[in-house]
């Protein structure tokens, strides 16, 4: 099956798995997530995976807590949802393993590139912890970090809108919506896609980013065969 993409990484915020009340698992939700996952496996597609942890905790959620203290819990959340999400798709039938940024040998790989590039080439999903490792540092930071690392073809951004606006389509009406857009015009724009540094890295290393909705989890295969639903970012 012919498709665009042939490494991706598949950039989850935590609330994409939450239940309705925006915290905690939705495993009905992760495992149509999963379901597609196991498709782009079957398509030949070699596919990684970097999850938020939003649904748990996030970073400035901690008030006056000490910032990296915060963050470094927000990291422990996406590795609840990065062994949520492998336990599933071996539930569906696809063998996955789990890679984290902070060393957590006991339920978790040390994020090895080589060894994640390994995986990836034995067609096993990788699913990437921990953020960056760093506290300060979105894991949108750590989708474009790993991506680059890898060497995937493509961001598969999937959230919660279904492509990039000129500004929030629920509070403006009039927000403009983009098919595709350069990341200096998103930076310039301060468009809310991704923080500056995740942009920065993404231009720097010429890695393309789609944006989709997740609210039909089969666009994910639908961008992967190169169909244009949502907001295409390059140079």
């Amino acid at each position: 099956m012919d498709c665009k993409y042939k490494r991706v990484l598949l950039k989850l915020s935590g609330e994409a798995l939450a239940l309705e009340n925006g915290f905690g698992l939705d495993f009905d939700k992760i495992k149509k997530v999963c379901e597609q996952i196991k498709i782009l496996t079957e398509m030949g597609v070699q596919t990684a995976v970097v999850v938020g942890g939003g649904n748990f905790w996030r970073g400035r959620s901690g008030g006056s807590m000490d910032r990296t203290r915060a963050d470094h819990m927000g990291m422990l959340a996406t590795s609840i949802n990065a062994l949520a999400i492998a336990d599933t798709l071996e539930a569906v039938g696809v063998t996955a393993r789990v890679q984290t940024a902070i060393e957590m040998k006991q339920i978790a790989e040390p994020y090895i590139r080589s060894r994640a590039i390994r995986h990836l080439e034995k067609d096993r999903v990788v699913v990437f912890g921990c953020g960056t490792g760093n506290p300060f540092f979105s894991t949108d930071t750590a989708a474009a970090l790993r991506a680059a690392e890898i060497d995937a073809d493509v961001i598969l951004l999937a959230k919660n809108v279904d492509a990039v606006y000129s500004a929030d389509p629920k509070l403006d009406k009039n927000a403009v919506r983009y098919d595709s857009i350069k990341y200096l015009d998103v930076l310039n724009q301060g468009l809310k896609v991704m923080d500056t540094t995740a942009i920065s890295i993404c231009m720097d290393n010429n890695i393309p980013i789609e944006v989709f909705g997740l609210d039909t989890p089969e666009n994910i295969i639908r961008v992967v065969k190169g169909e244009s639903i949502g907001t295409h970012i390059n140079n």
